[in-house]
């Protein structure tokens, strides 16, 4: 049996052999991994969005590493790589689904030799993934964070041009490749991103019938590459089974975009990010708890004053009083009461 440093040795080791042996885009395309020297509480990993790489969760695992936790953000099957791609020769991304799942399968079970409580999360296509994992592993994993999951586009056009089309598509223009220079690819071959689409669809399925580890789904008005109403859908068909299962949608007015991890991509919420992720794994509150302590506070209590009525204050992050300025409390209100005045 590998000791703990035996073990964090050899993961890093595979990932530094098998990208070597690649010609990277560049070294922000690497595998990250955020050890301690002992195991932890809590083991996070991360799955970047689709043609992207680990940097998008740098500032992410950092703080959770600050914070205690052990991190992984592994370089996908066939993102980062250097080469003339092109429509011709379009980048190695992988068009089979289980490319996908056994990838992830794998890195779970190198997680769950890191730490206790295994927290699993993605952007976007990554989003997916960990979607996946939370329905079909979940007594494993303790948590799963879902930042703007791909189950579908935000234009029923598009999905019909991904679902049937074989071409090539170029999204980045000159402008956004020069402001994010060799952090993805440019183009992909729409096959590529079909694997995802199936992939959500399976997602959707399971979330009918089975119950997956506790979620928190997060979203943004702002997001326009992204159907919403997939992201509240899936969140509801989760709390059916699993209550302690969270929701938030960004304000357009935050500006959030679809990369929303980092401030690079564009997110200036990139540290409320972490904040609301941290509260969420660290808590222990239903959905149902959330949403009474923000409506309490309408009636002018402070945070502090609603959770020791409720006596919750053991099933609370520190950061939950963050978190809570983020829960509409209007809505909440409003669904409850229709001429309820909101006073916080």
């Amino acid at each position: 049996m590998a000791t703990y440093s035996e073990t964090i040795a050899a993961i890093a080791e595979a990932a530094r052999s098998r990208e070597n042996a690649l010609p990277l885009l560049a070294e922000c395309c690497r595998s990250r991994f955020f050890f301690h020297e002992q195991p932890t509480d809590r083991v996070c990993l991360f799955f970047h969005g689709f043609t992207s790489g680990p940097f998008q969760f740098e500032p992410m695992g950092t703080a959770l590493f600050k914070a205690g936790y052990n991190v992984l953000v592994p370089l996908m099957p066939g993102h980062g790589q250097a080469g003339n791609w092109n429509r011709d020769q379009p980048p190695p991304l992988p068009t089979e689904i289980e490319t996908y799942q056994k990838f992830a399968l794998h890195w779970l079970e190198q997680a769950q030799a890191l730490g206790q409580q295994v927290i699993v999360g993605g952007l976007s296509g990554g989003g997916t993934i960990a979607a996946w994992l939370a329905f079909q592993q979940s007594r494993t994993i303790d948590r799963a964070v879902l930042f703007a999951p791909y189950f579908s586009s935000s234009s029923r056009l598009v999905d019909l041009f991904v679902r049937n089309s074989s071409s090539y598509f170029e999204w980045f223009s000159a402008e956004v490749a020069a402001k994010f220079p060799a952090r993805g690819y440019n183009g992909f071959a729409v096959p590529a991103l079909r694997t995802f689409l199936d992939l959500g669809n399976q997602v959707k399925d399971l979330a009918q019938h089975q119950p997956s580890a506790p979620l928190f789904v997060i979203s943004s008005e702002a997001d326009i590459a992204v159907d919403r109403a997939d992201h509240r859908t899936l969140f509801e068909a989760a709390l059916a089974n699993q209550p302690v299962s969270w929701y938030h949608c960004f304000n357009r007015v935050l500006e959030v975009p679809h990369n929303m991890m980092t401030t690079l991509e564009g997110n200036r919420w990139q540290d409320l990010l972490y904040v609301m992720t941290k509260a969420f794994v660290e808590s222990n509150l239903t959905w149902a708890e959330v949403e009474e302590i923000a409506y309490r506070m309408t009636e002018g209590k402070t945070f502090d004053q609603v959770v020791q009525e409720l006596g919750l204050q053991a099933k609370c992050s520190p950061d939950m009083p963050a978190m809570i300025t983020m829960v509409d409390k209007r809505e909440i209100a409003d669904r409850r009461n229709p001429c309820s005045v909101v006073t916080a």
